[in-house]
């Protein structure tokens, strides 16, 4: 079993080999937590949440660690304009992440640093790297990293130090020696909060905080580093340049971590997502209206590497899907119930993990899936008496889905307990009284019982024009909203 990924600083897909056998260290680049959580956290951590979910899958030891960025400019000057205290603030903003991840189903990581936690080791790095020669401290409080020091600085973006200066720039009361040089160390500013230093009461620099928060909970070198495409510059690259600076004589990328992950961003209606343009949406908006499972749905149909769109209609298209892979699963285990899943795994299950060996391609799983349980329907579906050997197929068809789905971190909920949300959601969008559905139904019982077919269909014709399909079965009747 070979797991291929992507890396970014190969620039090509190469085989994962862990630093210690049998076990990953793996640091996702978490949140500044200045408001709630957005569409784009959503689908960068649900990526890194398969990863981890599919390296435990493959019998690998795997140590997840996710930070916080709790105190940032943004968070200060969101704080300031709510007269909050910025720690209160953070801390708050921090708990609502945490319940929209758990709302999309992403396991929380084994280690959750916060930069407040963590200042200690942020100092003596930055100490470090004054003494190596690899930062300076101009006097006023701040530290700065000699950005030009490091041979390798921009290897990750594949951007020179030439094409970088063109841009750079340097704000008035700056004290760089370089216009690419960048902070390591800010000093206070009245009014905002400060820790001591040998430099002075200040607070880190943006990159420092986690360079420090890798090394402290997973060392170094470590496996996988991980993170939205927008952080490769220059978050990332400013994290190579001092973790290596700081800890390494041969000054390479690869002894600070050895493999890098990033994923696309999230479109709306094919259009960048961004607050300027008005199609901001936070993970609270959208899980107002739909299902957090049927998020977690759409946002795996895309290769994790490609730009996913997003619209309302695709996210109801999903919850459409979820909710016939549940009826499915519901079937199954109705017509298998008391048998044991006893033979091995089916040849699909296999293929839709070969295919998240793949560098976790989570779309073609979805493919893989959806033809299993086509034609798992159609078994089920199928006219006459059950053998036993019908029974057993899908008993084993349904825990191949649920492992398969564990994977995905999706099939996990009861099917009954899914579908009556995934229904109360789509009925809350459209408008739709349950108690007029379940009387209506009555009435087509009693119309039914009464042998008036025409009142029986016309009952049935006036829900199907509300969206509700009602299905008669030897249990009795049930409906959804399509």
């Amino acid at each position: 079993m070979a797991i291929q990924i992507h890396d970014t600083l190969a620039g090509e897909k190469v085989e994962l080999r862990p630093i210690v056998p049998g076990k990953i260290g793996l640091y996702a680049c978490g949140p500044t937590v200045y408001d709630h959580a957005h569409l784009g956290h959503a689908r960068c951590y649900v990526v890194w949440d398969v990863v981890v979910r599919h390296l435990r899958a493959r019998g690998l030891e795997v140590k997840y660690v996710r930070n916080f960025t709790d105190v940032d400019d943004k968070i200060i000057a969101r704080a300031n304009e709510r007269g909050e205290d910025p720690a209160a603030l953070a801390a708050r903003f921090a708990d609502s992440f945490l319940e929209d991840m758990d709302a999309v189903g992403c396991l929380r990581p084994d280690v959750a640093p916060r930069v407040t936690g963590t200042m200690p080791g942020i100092v003596a790095l930055i100490e470090r790297l004054v003494e190596r020669g690899f930062a300076y401290a101009p006097g006023n409080g701040d530290v700065y990293y000699a950005v030009r020091k490091f041979p390798a600085y921009g290897k990750l973006s594949r951007r020179n130090l030439d094409d970088l200066i063109s841009g750079a720039r340097v704000d008035p009361g700056d004290a760089k020696r370089d216009p690419l040089d960048f902070a390591l160390w800010k000093g206070a500013k009245p009014g905002e909060p400060s820790w001591d230093s040998p430099w002075g009461k200040g607070r880190p620099g943006w990159h420092i905080e986690c360079s420090a928060m890798t090394l402290e909970h997973l060392g170094a070198p470590f496996d996988i580093h991980t993170g939205g495409k927008d952080l490769v510059f220059p978050h990332h690259t400013n994290e190579i340049a001092q973790s290596v600076a700081a800890l390494s004589d041969r000054l390479a990328p690869e002894d600070f971590a050895r493999h890098w992950m990033h994923n696309g961003f999230v479109e709306i209606d094919h259009e960048k997502m961004s607050k300027s343009l008005g199609n901001f949406f936070t993970v609270k908006d959208v899980l107002v209206r739909h299902d957090g499972e049927a998020l977690r749905l759409l946002l795996l149909g895309t290769h994790y590497r490609k730009p996913i769109n997003f619209s309302d209609g695709l996210l109801a298209d999903a919850e459409r899907r979820l909710a016939y892979l549940y009826e499915t699963l519901e079937k199954a285990d109705r017509i298998a119930e008391g048998n044991a899943a006893d033979a091995p795994p089916a040849p699909w299950a296999e293929a839709a993990r070969a295919a998240l060996d793949d560098d976790f391609n989570t779309a073609a799983v979805l493919g893989i899936l959806a033809e299993a349980f086509t034609a798992a329907n159609a078994d089920a579906d199928r006219k006459g008496k059950k053998s036993p050997a019908d029974r057993a197929a899908l008993a084993r068809f349904a825990c191949d889905a649920r492992e398969v789905g564990s994977e995905l971190g999706i099939l996990q909920r009861p099917p009954g307990r899914a579908l009556e949300a995934l229904r109360a959601k789509a009925v809350a969008r459209r408008g739709i009284d349950p108690a007029m559905v379940e009387a209506r139904i009555a009435e087509r019982a009693e119309a039914r019982r009464a042998r008036d077919f025409a009142r029986s269909d016309a009952v049935r014709d006036e829900l199907a024009a509300l969206g509700v399909a009602i299905q008669d079965g030897p249990t009795g009747t049930t409906w959804k909203v399509e």
